[in-house]
Protein backbone atom coordinates (compact mmCIF):
# COMPACT_ATOMS: atom_id res chain seq x y z
CA UNK A 1 0.00 0.00 0.00
CA UNK A 2 3.21 2.35 0.45
CA UNK A 3 3.49 2.82 -2.97
CA UNK A 4 -0.53 2.94 -4.40
CA UNK A 5 -2.63 5.41 -4.59
CA UNK A 6 -5.84 4.86 -3.40
CA UNK A 7 -9.07 5.33 -6.05
CA UNK A 8 -11.75 7.71 -5.61
CA UNK A 9 -13.27 7.34 -9.21
CA UNK A 10 -13.88 4.96 -11.26
CA UNK A 11 -13.69 5.01 -15.06
CA UNK A 12 -16.06 2.72 -17.06
CA UNK A 13 -15.44 0.62 -20.39
CA UNK A 14 -17.11 2.16 -23.71
CA UNK A 15 -18.88 -0.43 -25.81
CA UNK A 16 -16.24 -0.47 -28.11
CA UNK A 17 -12.72 1.39 -28.98
CA UNK A 18 -13.55 2.15 -32.54
CA UNK A 19 -16.44 4.85 -33.19
CA UNK A 20 -17.28 2.84 -36.16
CA UNK A 21 -18.73 0.13 -33.50
CA UNK A 22 -19.16 2.25 -30.91
CA UNK A 23 -21.90 3.92 -32.52
CA UNK A 24 -24.12 1.49 -34.00
CA UNK A 25 -24.34 -0.25 -30.61
CA UNK A 26 -24.68 2.42 -28.59
CA UNK A 27 -27.84 3.31 -31.00
CA UNK A 28 -28.32 -0.38 -30.74
CA UNK A 29 -28.29 -0.34 -26.74
CA UNK A 30 -30.30 2.40 -27.17
CA UNK A 31 -32.74 1.25 -29.33
CA UNK A 32 -33.37 -2.18 -26.89
CA UNK A 33 -33.51 0.11 -23.82
CA UNK A 34 -36.77 1.92 -25.37
CA UNK A 35 -37.88 -0.77 -26.90
CA UNK A 36 -38.08 -2.41 -23.21
CA UNK A 37 -39.58 0.65 -21.35
CA UNK A 38 -42.32 1.12 -23.74
CA UNK A 39 -43.26 -3.09 -23.82
CA UNK A 40 -43.45 -3.41 -20.20
CA UNK A 41 -45.09 -0.20 -20.04
CA UNK A 42 -47.86 -1.45 -22.29
CA UNK A 43 -48.40 -4.28 -20.10
CA UNK A 44 -48.35 -2.34 -17.03
CA UNK A 45 -51.34 0.16 -18.58
CA UNK A 46 -52.86 -3.20 -19.76
CA UNK A 47 -53.23 -5.34 -16.86
CA UNK A 48 -54.08 -1.91 -14.61
CA UNK A 49 -56.75 -0.44 -16.90
CA UNK A 50 -58.51 -3.91 -18.15
CA UNK A 51 -60.21 -5.23 -14.50
CA UNK A 52 -60.73 -8.63 -16.52
CA UNK A 53 -57.06 -9.13 -15.89
CA UNK A 54 -57.24 -9.16 -11.59
CA UNK A 55 -55.62 -12.65 -11.59
CA UNK A 56 -52.44 -13.43 -9.56
CA UNK A 57 -50.82 -14.20 -13.16
CA UNK A 58 -51.54 -10.79 -14.24
CA UNK A 59 -50.64 -9.16 -10.82
CA UNK A 60 -47.07 -11.00 -10.96
CA UNK A 61 -46.61 -10.10 -14.68
CA UNK A 62 -47.38 -6.43 -13.72
CA UNK A 63 -44.88 -6.18 -10.80
CA UNK A 64 -42.29 -8.10 -13.31
CA UNK A 65 -42.84 -5.09 -15.88
CA UNK A 66 -42.21 -2.49 -13.24
CA UNK A 67 -39.20 -3.78 -12.33
CA UNK A 68 -37.59 -4.60 -15.63
CA UNK A 69 -38.43 -1.32 -15.95
CA UNK A 70 -36.08 -0.43 -13.37
CA UNK A 71 -33.71 -2.92 -14.06
CA UNK A 72 -32.51 -1.59 -17.88
CA UNK A 73 -32.11 1.86 -16.32
CA UNK A 74 -29.67 0.94 -13.91
CA UNK A 75 -27.04 0.21 -16.45
CA UNK A 76 -28.27 1.00 -20.01
CA UNK A 77 -28.58 5.29 -20.19
CA UNK A 78 -25.42 5.68 -18.34
CA UNK A 79 -23.59 3.12 -20.65
CA UNK A 80 -24.95 4.49 -23.91
CA UNK A 81 -24.07 8.35 -22.60
CA UNK A 82 -20.66 7.15 -21.67
CA UNK A 83 -19.88 5.92 -24.69
CA UNK A 84 -21.42 8.41 -26.98
CA UNK A 85 -19.67 11.29 -24.90
CA UNK A 86 -15.89 9.36 -23.79
CA UNK A 87 -17.37 10.55 -20.25
CA UNK A 88 -16.09 7.49 -18.58
CA UNK A 89 -15.62 8.63 -15.11
CA UNK A 90 -18.47 7.38 -12.27
CA UNK A 91 -17.33 8.81 -8.61
CA UNK A 92 -17.29 5.26 -6.22
CA UNK A 93 -20.98 6.56 -4.48
CA UNK A 94 -22.26 6.09 -8.35
CA UNK A 95 -20.60 2.87 -8.73
CA UNK A 96 -21.78 1.58 -5.20
CA UNK A 97 -25.75 2.78 -6.35
CA UNK A 98 -25.00 0.41 -9.51
CA UNK A 99 -23.84 -2.49 -7.78
CA UNK A 100 -26.74 -2.28 -4.77
CA UNK A 101 -29.24 -1.62 -7.91
CA UNK A 102 -27.66 -4.65 -10.00
CA UNK A 103 -28.12 -7.20 -7.31
CA UNK A 104 -31.43 -6.22 -5.94
CA UNK A 105 -33.16 -5.93 -9.48
CA UNK A 106 -31.42 -9.49 -10.72
CA UNK A 107 -32.53 -10.91 -7.35
CA UNK A 108 -36.38 -10.15 -7.46
CA UNK A 109 -36.01 -10.98 -10.73
CA UNK A 110 -35.57 -14.71 -10.43
CA UNK A 111 -37.66 -14.82 -7.44
CA UNK A 112 -40.41 -13.34 -9.13
CA UNK A 113 -39.92 -15.87 -12.11
CA UNK A 114 -39.79 -18.52 -9.63
CA UNK A 115 -43.15 -17.24 -8.11
CA UNK A 116 -44.58 -17.27 -12.06
CA UNK A 117 -43.61 -20.50 -12.68
CA UNK A 118 -45.74 -21.25 -9.05
CA UNK A 119 -48.40 -19.72 -10.29
CA UNK A 120 -48.42 -21.64 -13.70
CA UNK A 121 -47.66 -24.73 -11.82
CA UNK A 122 -51.13 -24.65 -9.69
CA UNK A 123 -53.02 -23.31 -12.25
CA UNK A 124 -52.37 -25.55 -14.77
CA UNK A 125 -51.59 -28.56 -12.18
CA UNK A 126 -54.32 -27.88 -9.02
CA UNK A 127 -57.10 -25.56 -11.17
CA UNK A 128 -59.76 -26.14 -8.36
CA UNK A 129 -57.01 -24.92 -5.69
CA UNK A 130 -55.93 -22.13 -7.89
CA UNK A 131 -58.41 -19.39 -5.93
CA UNK A 132 -57.18 -20.90 -2.56
CA UNK A 133 -53.52 -21.07 -3.09
CA UNK A 134 -52.79 -18.14 -4.80
CA UNK A 135 -55.15 -15.86 -3.01
CA UNK A 136 -54.41 -11.83 -3.01
CA UNK A 137 -52.87 -12.23 0.64
CA UNK A 138 -50.30 -14.93 -0.96
CA UNK A 139 -49.31 -12.73 -3.69
CA UNK A 140 -48.73 -9.45 -2.20
CA UNK A 141 -46.87 -11.31 0.77
CA UNK A 142 -44.60 -13.46 -1.57
CA UNK A 143 -43.99 -9.95 -3.49
CA UNK A 144 -43.13 -7.97 0.08
CA UNK A 145 -41.16 -11.22 0.98
CA UNK A 146 -39.00 -10.95 -2.61
CA UNK A 147 -38.66 -7.32 -2.09
CA UNK A 148 -37.53 -7.69 1.50
CA UNK A 149 -34.71 -10.89 0.62
CA UNK A 150 -33.53 -8.82 -2.11
CA UNK A 151 -32.51 -5.42 -0.23
CA UNK A 152 -30.60 -7.89 2.09
CA UNK A 153 -28.65 -9.65 -0.39
CA UNK A 154 -27.80 -6.58 -2.42
CA UNK A 155 -26.85 -4.39 0.78
CA UNK A 156 -24.52 -7.33 2.44
CA UNK A 157 -22.73 -7.97 -1.15
CA UNK A 158 -22.10 -3.84 -1.84
CA UNK A 159 -20.94 -3.18 1.82
CA UNK A 160 -18.44 -6.29 1.61
CA UNK A 161 -17.20 -4.88 -1.87
CA UNK A 162 -16.68 -1.30 -0.30
CA UNK A 163 -14.61 -3.00 2.48
CA UNK A 164 -12.32 -3.81 0.09
CA UNK A 165 -9.01 -1.43 -1.29
CA UNK A 166 -8.50 -0.32 -4.48
CA UNK A 167 -5.41 0.86 -5.85
CA UNK A 168 -4.14 -1.51 -8.38
CA UNK A 169 -6.92 0.53 -10.98
CA UNK A 170 -9.58 2.75 -11.63
CA UNK A 171 -10.24 1.21 -14.84
CA UNK A 172 -13.40 -0.83 -14.21
CA UNK A 173 -13.32 -3.96 -17.20
CA UNK A 174 -16.95 -3.96 -17.96
CA UNK A 175 -19.86 -1.03 -19.03
CA UNK A 176 -21.31 -0.56 -15.35
CA UNK A 177 -19.94 -1.45 -12.39
CA UNK A 178 -20.28 -5.10 -11.12
CA UNK A 179 -18.82 -6.92 -8.11
CA UNK A 180 -16.26 -9.65 -10.08
CA UNK A 181 -14.68 -6.19 -11.70
CA UNK A 182 -14.64 -4.43 -8.93
CA UNK A 183 -12.84 -7.55 -6.96
CA UNK A 184 -10.03 -7.89 -9.80
CA UNK A 185 -8.82 -4.22 -8.92
CA UNK A 186 -8.99 -4.85 -5.27
CA UNK A 187 -5.67 -4.55 -3.49
CA UNK A 188 -6.76 -6.41 -0.37
CA UNK A 189 -7.76 -10.16 0.23
CA UNK A 190 -11.35 -11.35 -1.89
CA UNK A 191 -11.60 -14.75 -0.52
CA UNK A 192 -14.70 -13.72 1.68
CA UNK A 193 -16.47 -11.95 -1.13
CA UNK A 194 -15.61 -14.51 -3.75
CA UNK A 195 -17.03 -16.87 -1.23
CA UNK A 196 -20.25 -14.78 -0.19
CA UNK A 197 -21.09 -14.94 -3.98
CA UNK A 198 -20.62 -18.85 -3.99
CA UNK A 199 -22.78 -18.74 -1.29
CA UNK A 200 -25.47 -16.92 -3.04
CA UNK A 201 -25.34 -18.45 -6.19
CA UNK A 202 -25.52 -21.90 -4.97
CA UNK A 203 -27.86 -20.87 -1.67
CA UNK A 204 -30.25 -18.45 -3.39
CA UNK A 205 -29.67 -18.62 -6.97
CA UNK A 206 -29.68 -22.21 -7.05
CA UNK A 207 -32.46 -23.12 -5.04
CA UNK A 208 -34.43 -20.72 -7.06
CA UNK A 209 -33.61 -23.04 -10.13
CA UNK A 210 -34.77 -26.11 -8.64
CA UNK A 211 -37.89 -25.11 -7.54
CA UNK A 212 -38.65 -23.90 -11.31
CA UNK A 213 -37.43 -26.98 -13.14
CA UNK A 214 -39.55 -29.21 -10.67
CA UNK A 215 -42.34 -27.02 -11.37
CA UNK A 216 -42.25 -26.85 -15.16
CA UNK A 217 -41.24 -30.81 -15.05
CA UNK A 218 -44.77 -31.03 -12.85
CA UNK A 219 -46.49 -28.71 -15.62
CA UNK A 220 -45.16 -30.77 -18.46
CA UNK A 221 -45.78 -33.98 -16.93
CA UNK A 222 -49.74 -33.31 -16.45
CA UNK A 223 -49.58 -31.72 -19.75
CA UNK A 224 -48.69 -35.08 -21.66
CA UNK A 225 -51.16 -36.84 -20.15
CA UNK A 226 -54.08 -34.31 -22.29
CA UNK A 227 -55.76 -36.01 -24.89
CA UNK A 228 -55.73 -33.19 -27.69
CA UNK A 229 -52.53 -32.72 -28.99
CA UNK A 230 -53.25 -28.76 -30.21
CA UNK A 231 -53.78 -28.04 -26.35
CA UNK A 232 -50.89 -29.97 -25.53
CA UNK A 233 -48.50 -28.51 -28.21
CA UNK A 234 -50.17 -25.04 -26.63
CA UNK A 235 -49.31 -25.66 -23.68
CA UNK A 236 -45.50 -26.58 -24.68
CA UNK A 237 -45.29 -23.73 -26.37
CA UNK A 238 -45.96 -21.60 -23.65
CA UNK A 239 -43.62 -23.15 -21.00
CA UNK A 240 -40.53 -23.56 -22.90
CA UNK A 241 -40.09 -19.89 -23.74
CA UNK A 242 -40.25 -19.12 -20.35
CA UNK A 243 -37.54 -21.93 -19.21
CA UNK A 244 -35.13 -20.14 -21.88
CA UNK A 245 -35.26 -16.80 -20.68
CA UNK A 246 -34.99 -18.42 -17.15
CA UNK A 247 -31.56 -21.04 -18.57
CA UNK A 248 -30.12 -17.60 -20.42
CA UNK A 249 -30.23 -15.40 -17.20
CA UNK A 250 -28.76 -17.88 -14.89
CA UNK A 251 -26.26 -19.53 -16.53
CA UNK A 252 -25.27 -15.83 -17.99
CA UNK A 253 -24.89 -14.44 -14.54
CA UNK A 254 -23.15 -17.65 -13.22
CA UNK A 255 -20.64 -17.58 -15.27
CA UNK A 256 -19.84 -14.37 -15.11
CA UNK A 257 -20.11 -13.82 -11.43
CA UNK A 258 -18.49 -17.51 -10.60
CA UNK A 259 -15.56 -18.10 -13.09
CA UNK A 260 -12.19 -17.53 -11.78
CA UNK A 261 -10.19 -13.88 -13.03
CA UNK A 262 -7.55 -15.98 -14.55
CA UNK A 263 -10.24 -16.83 -17.42
CA UNK A 264 -11.66 -13.62 -17.94
CA UNK A 265 -11.92 -11.52 -21.25
CA UNK A 266 -13.48 -8.27 -21.12
CA UNK A 267 -15.38 -8.43 -24.63
CA UNK A 268 -16.67 -11.80 -23.32
CA UNK A 269 -17.66 -10.69 -20.18
CA UNK A 270 -19.43 -7.40 -21.66
CA UNK A 271 -21.23 -9.76 -24.11
CA UNK A 272 -22.50 -11.89 -20.83
CA UNK A 273 -23.51 -9.63 -18.88
CA UNK A 274 -25.78 -8.13 -21.69
CA UNK A 275 -27.49 -11.31 -21.23
CA UNK A 276 -28.57 -10.80 -17.82
CA UNK A 277 -29.08 -7.24 -17.61
CA UNK A 278 -30.71 -6.12 -20.78
CA UNK A 279 -31.81 -9.24 -22.59
CA UNK A 280 -34.63 -9.92 -20.04
CA UNK A 281 -36.13 -6.74 -19.70
CA UNK A 282 -36.62 -6.72 -23.37
CA UNK A 283 -37.78 -10.64 -23.71
CA UNK A 284 -40.06 -10.73 -20.96
CA UNK A 285 -42.84 -8.47 -22.54
CA UNK A 286 -42.52 -10.57 -25.42
CA UNK A 287 -42.47 -13.93 -23.99
CA UNK A 288 -44.74 -13.74 -21.33
CA UNK A 289 -47.21 -11.24 -22.13
CA UNK A 290 -47.46 -9.91 -25.71
CA UNK A 291 -47.83 -13.32 -27.14
CA UNK A 292 -50.94 -13.67 -24.87
CA UNK A 293 -54.58 -12.94 -26.01
CA UNK A 294 -55.72 -11.85 -23.03
CA UNK A 295 -53.24 -8.78 -23.22
CA UNK A 296 -53.59 -7.99 -26.73
CA UNK A 297 -57.42 -7.51 -26.79
CA UNK A 298 -56.26 -5.32 -23.27
CA UNK A 299 -54.16 -3.21 -25.36
CA UNK A 300 -56.44 -2.75 -27.96
CA UNK A 301 -59.14 -1.74 -25.74
CA UNK A 302 -56.40 1.04 -23.91
CA UNK A 303 -55.79 2.05 -27.48
CA UNK A 304 -58.95 2.51 -28.54
CA UNK A 305 -60.28 4.60 -25.47
CA UNK A 306 -57.07 6.67 -26.35
CA UNK A 307 -57.84 7.31 -29.79
CA UNK A 308 -61.63 7.66 -29.09
CA UNK A 309 -61.62 10.20 -26.05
Amino acid sequence: MANSTLVTEFLLEVFAESWEFRLPLSVLFLLVFLGSLLGNLTIIIATTVDQTLNTPMYFFLRNLSILDMGYVSVTVPNACISSLTDHRNISIAGCAAQIILVIFCSCVEIQFLTIMAQDRFVAICKPLMYPVIMNHQVCVQTTLASLLSSIVISSVHTFKTFQLSFCHSNVVPQFFCDIPSLLRLSCSDTFNNKLLLLLTAVGFSGSCLTFIVISYVRILSTVLKIPVKGERGKAFSACVPHIIVVSVFLSSGAYVYLKPPAYSEMVEDMTLSVFYTIVPPFLNPIIYSLRNKQIKEAVKKVLFRFFHS
